[in-house]
């Protein structure tokens, strides 16, 4: 019988593999990673299968972002020696779970996960909605508990998923009458979703707002430019809005400076400072923020043969921790197993 103990912290986290990271990956959570990569037990999913969902009619997308994402992790600070990375569709495990689990919650259930109807809406499924798609709660808690990962770095908006996991885990764990799988805590970053660039939406490579972690500088300038701040500010002498505006809520954001951040808030609050002052002073610092990553990022780009071994070494560890766990959840079930 396999044991159900395991006091570690351990962290499971990842992205879907539709594009390059961009800064709002950056600061909602590839900051936290390599902070706490130092400290927890943390495996990083590249998630292909779940980007999939969606994407179905373009898997070479998906297939072409693996490694794009891949050297984003890298360039960032990520470390295959303290962070597990691995690549969600070569870990059968997972697959087999979430076949498993969608038996123990109904479709009700899941279309009323708020993460997922907000999504649905979205994307205009309407009634139309791949079903891979629509069972993502329960290929999120089969990645969770894969891993008995006990803590979940999430946005705000993704702290349903995990709500729905421990729901699925309790469950689990009264069918089988022992404490089966833990449950997992969601760590939410404290900085808010970064809005795009136009202020109108969450930044995001398909709404054409984002600044990806390998822009150049002049992208990043551009970017800033194009900005949204307070549509009333026609000249510098006139009272600005903080609130809302999207260079502010960026300065918050990378300006390690908070007391000259909060003297320019009061400043614009009282009109006599210019937007252009602003944008000047948030494009150096977002240069600096990106340029060391774009040129970490170049230089493993001349490596491929480097980044696939990160991705195999660190899958091969994952199948053999995910192969753990689905047997244990076979054994809990009761289920048949054949003795090969």
């Amino acid at each position: 019988m396999l044991s159900t103990t395991d006091t570690r912290t351990i962290i499971l986290t990842g992205d879907r593999t539709t594009g390059p990271l961009h800064l709002g990956h950056y600061v909602g959570s590839l900051r936290n990673r390599v902070a706490l990569q130092t400290i927890h037990e943390q495996y990083v999913l590249l998630a292909d299968a779940q980007a999939l969902t969606d994407n179905a009619d373009d898997p070479a997308k998906i297939r072409h972002n693996v490694l794009e994402v891949a050297l984003d992790y890298l360039a960032v600070g990520i470390d295959p020696e303290l962070t597990t990375i691995c690549v969600q569709s070569a870990l059968p495990a997972l697959a087999e779970l979430t076949l498993l689990y969608l038996n123990f919650v109904s479709v009700a259930r899941l279309e009323r996960n708020p993460t997922i109807k907000d999504e649905i809406q979205i994307r205009g499924f309407g009634r139309d909605i791949p079903a891979g798609f629509l069972c993502y709660p329960a290929a999120q808690a089969a990645d969770i508990t894969a891993f008995r990962a006990t803590l979940i770095p999430v946005g705000e908006d993704q702290v349903p998923i995990i709500e729905q996991t421990n729901e699925l885990v309790r469950r689990l764990n009264r069918q089988s009458g022992r404490e089966l799988l833990p449950e997992a805590k969601a760590f939410v970053s404290k900085t808010g979703r970064l809005p795009g660039v136009d202020g109108k939406s969450k930044m995001s490579k398909s709404q054409g707002n984002a600044i990806p972690l390998s822009a150049s500088d002049s992208d990043i300038e551009a970017a800033v430019r194009r900005m949204y701040t307070d549509s009333n500010h026609l000249r510098a002498s006139d009272p600005g809005r903080v609130e809302g505006n999207v260079v502010f809520t960026y300065l918050d954001a990378f300006d390690p400076a908070v007391d000259e951040v909060a003297d320019l808030k009061s400043r614009y609050r009282t009109g006599g400072l210019g937007d252009m002052v602003l944008k000047r002073r948030l494009a150096a610092i977002l240069r600096e923020v990106v340029g060391p990553i774009r040129e970490r990022r170049a230089e493993l780009a001349r490596d491929p043969d480097f980044v696939m071994d990160v991705l195999r070494t660190g899958t091969t560890k994952s199948r053999a921790t995910t192969e753990r766990t689905r047997e244990l959840v076979v054994d809990g079930l009761g289920l048949f197993r054949l003795d090969w």
